[in-house]
């Protein structure tokens, strides 16, 4: 707790001096006509030369261009319960108990499972802290403070990559919270044959399909009330959710006689076999949540402090942690209850009980389910088309994009073995994630100091200073593609297009995400040193 605390004074304490600096370009520039703002503003629009030293905030908008513009003071209500609840609602769900249940697949212990999950998303927190302070200082979504890095329209290149992976998770997960409406189904309808064959060229069962598409519109209802509605949906649930994970919890202890057996138990992985397994499992853990650490800012906009924003996300290890021994003692418990281990919560809710506790357990996974869905899949996605396009798209439309783009990435597809899940999911697009995650934290504290001009962000303007090269920061480019290179062969190699590859390009794939932050960020470091003084920064 000190800790944190002394994180968010720092944070406080130097954010305020962003307001004291500016970017110049010393970059000679021929004067061409100025570009139309990426936000038209209230009044005259004013020239980088002829705008004031002490650059105001972007006064907040009407109408769709109101999604992207700076969160005002009295729009910043989040505290860190409710960053706190945001978070139990993100790790409570069948994802990451199907995480928890792939460690005990692929040999982890309890105890091994536990500490690998901890020391991840530890990991994750620190990346999640700092990509969180300049949205809470300045009230700016991840698309909008991602032009600071990649430009004006470089930015659409990380936030459409978010964008994509957000919508194959949105899939996913609204697939499993169909599964969960299958179960309520009268056993007439669930036994019916015909509905239960796949469809050729589809890959599903009908029946199947259509409690997909219910529980994805069902989605839909708290998604069309924006932010707000999502807000109120994480605060209420998070109490909900943590009393039913604990008599789910407490089931499993009576039924099974206790966890001794469980904690007892020799772990199968010993000495280099461990390790081999380790960091894959502590790297698929971190690309996890790889996705919500870069888009972190759009939930922090709205956190009153910094301190709120350090305190709500600080007990992210110990939830995820905690929900991991959860689904690691249940998942285990079974074997001594029903003779073999059951390592689907779905089926596990499923055979508990009479009618009244399956009901109950299908509300429990559809809460879970819808939390972690909207919020993490769906925020991204819609504020990417929003900055794509804000006078076309709102926040809602945005959202509606992304649902059905989750139905076409076809999730009963992606879902498959603990392998796949952990080898071929998690750790390939935490290869994406990465490089974005690297070069903007290198941008903003190692090569731009923190500073950051808020106006020029939504000016299209030559001159602005984070034009760059015909919108797009070459640098920034160049450094994410040096990021992604390493980790293509082992991609390509788990896959099977490759039938062979080094064991240093494996070892690499293994550790996607930590090759490609430190790579991408690193070269971003190295590019902006050699471009010399192109871009300096000058007290005002």
């Amino acid at each position: 707790m000190a800790v944190s605390m002394a994180m968010s004074r720092a944070l406080a304490v130097r954010q305020p001096n962003h307001f004291r600096h500016r970017l110049v370009s010393t970059s000679s520039q021929q004067a061409s006509p100025p570009r139309p703002p990426l936000l038209p503003p209230r009044g005259p629009s004013l020239t980088l030369a002829a705008r004031p030293r002490m650059l105001p905030a972007r006064p907040r908008l009407s109408g769709s261009e109101s999604d992207l513009s700076p969160t005002p003071h009295s729009e910043r209500t989040m505290t860190a319960w409710d960053l706190a609840s945001l978070w139990i609602g993100l790790v409570v769900g069948v994802p990451s108990y199907y995480l928890a249940g792939s460690l005990v697949d692929l040999g982890m212990s309890a105890l091994q499972g536990v500490a690998t999950v901890a020391f991840a998303n530890l990991v994750v927190l620190v990346c999640l802290v700092l990509t969180a302070a300049p949205a809470v200082t300045h009230g700016l979504p991840f698309p909008v403070l991602a032009r600071a890095t990649f430009g004006v329209r470089g930015a659409h290149v990380p936030a459409v990559i978010r964008a994509l992976v957000g919508c194959g998770w949105f899939g996913i997960e609204s697939w499993i919270g169909g599964r969960a409406v299958f179960l309520l189904l009268p056993s007439a309808l669930k036994t019916y044959q015909p509905l239960l064959t796949p469809v050729p060229g589809l890959g599903a069962a009908p029946l199947e399909f259509a409690c997909f598409l219910a529980f994805w519109a069902a989605q839909l209802g708290v998604i069309m009330n924006g932010m707000e509605g999502i807000r109120k949906l994480e605060r209420y649930s998070a109490p909900v959710l943590i009393v039913l994970t604990s008599a789910l919890l407490t089931w499993a202890y009576v039924s099974a006689g206790g966890f001794g057996r469980i904690l007892s138990l020799p772990p199968r992985l010993t000495g280099a076999e461990f390790w081999k397994v380790f960091f894959p499992a502590l790297t698929a853990n971190i690309g996890f949540w790889a996705t919500v650490a870069i888009n972190i800012p759009d939930f922090a906009r709205y956190a009153r402090s910094q301190a709120d924003q350090v305190l709500g996300q600080a007990g992210l290890p110990v939830f995820m942690g905690m929900f991991t021994f959860a689904g690691l003692a249940v998942t285990s418990s079974t074997e001594a209850i029903f003779g073999h281990i059951i390592s689907d919560p779905i089926e596990l809710l499923g055979r508990i009980g009479g009618p009244a506790t399956t009901v109950l357990a299908i509300f429990g996974i559809s809460l879970a389910t819808i939390t972690t869905n909207i919020a993490a899949n769906v925020v991204a996605p819609a504020n990417a088309f929003v900055s794509m396009s804000p006078r076309r798209f709102t926040f809602s439309q945005g959202a509606l994009i992304t649902a059905l783009l989750g139905i076409a990435c076809q999730p009963w597809r992606l879902l498959s073995s603990s392998e796949s899940f952990v080898y071929t999911w998690l750790l390939g697009y935490s290869a994406l994630m990465g490089p974005i995650g690297g070069v903007i934290l290198a941008d903003h504290y190692i090569v731009r100091r923190t500073a950051l001009d808020v106006d020029a962000l939504y000016s299209e303007e030559r001159e602005s200073p984070y034009y760059f090269q015909g919108g797009f920061n070459v640098a920034a480019m160049v450094a994410m593609a040096a990021g992604v290179a390493p980790i293509v062969p082992g991609f390509l190699h788990k896959v099977g297009v490759l039938p062979s590859v080094s064991g240093a390009l494996v070892a690499a794939y293994n550790n996607a995400w930590f090759v490609s932050f430190f790579v991408a960020g690193t070269v971003y470091c190295l590019l902006c040193r050699r471009r010399g003084g192109e871009v300096k920064y000058q007290s005002s």
